[in-house]
């Protein structure tokens, strides 16, 4: 034998179900009497018992919906689509110019003594004026930067017209303000940092390879920034391999 139920009944026993399957999920860990809400009820008035509270946190959850579905705009998840991010590491060092274990242990025990330096006295120098013939370039001046870390001869042999009335400055010495950098970047990185100086390390690798007439001094620079990434900085899948 069937029996029917009118359409009401039937959708409030769904109902009571739900909230039975709800309190099984989420028990109740507080005994909270039921409440109803008085007719001079005011919400902006903080409430001045914990029983209050609890009763208008009932109440706040009761206006809350069963099933919140999530709009969402097709158009802007089509502007933010994935980014591939290369993680391999750098290139080895060509035949002959790997940098031998107890190299790279000296320079990371030297660059440590370094940055202990600039940390011992970076209260001091922050306090100190610039000499007179040391302009900073503004931050947004990407060719001043240029200029100012690769030095006036260097910066102009890359094509970069400047024009015969501008301040030559001084020259400064070409590939030091690299380490002068990574002796001032505190740890721990930040994600940007990190980033940056993983870049730096490969791109390092890159030039090395290319290199053509094996400069030993440049080589050994490149061979020094490497290492401080790899093995001062413990990105260890980027140093080079002892040879």
């Amino acid at each position: 034998m069937r029996f029917a139920f009118p359409v009401e009944e039937r959708s409030a026993a769904g109902r009571a179900a739900m909230e039975s399957t709800v309190e099984e999920l989420m028990p109740c860990l507080l005994p909270v009497e039921d409440c109803d809400i008085p007719e001079d009820f005011d919400p902006t008035v903080p409430p001045r018992t914990p029983q209050e509270y609890l009763k208008r946190v009932q109440i706040e959850a009761a206006k809350c919906p069963d099933v919140v579905v999530a709009q969402i705009d097709p158009r802007k998840l089509k502007k933010k689509q994935t980014v591939n991010i290369s993680l391999s590491g750098c290139l080895p060092a060509p035949e002959g110019y790997s940098p031998t274990l107890r190299w790279q242990q000296q320079q990371v025990s030297h660059f440590s003594a370094v940055r202990q330096s600039v940390n011992k006295h970076r209260d001091h120098w922050k306090s100190q004026h610039l000499d007179s013939n040391v302009t900073m370039p503004k931050s947004d001046d990407e060719e001043g930067w240029k200029k100012f870390c690769l030095g006036e001869k260097l910066y102009l042999n890359t094509g970069v017209q400047v024009s015969n009335d501008e301040n030559q400055g001084i020259d400064y010495v070409q590939g030091r303000w690299l380490y002068a950098l990574l002796a001032c970047l505190e740890k721990p990185l930040l994600p940007e940092a990190h980033s940056l100086i993983r870049q730096l390390a490969r791109r390092c690798s890159e030039v090395r390879v290319l290199e053509e007439n094996k400069n030993e001094n440049r080589v050994s620079a490149l061979n020094l920034l490497i290492c401080l990434v790899g093995r001062y900085f413990d990105q260890y899948d980027l140093a080079d391999e002892p040879s």
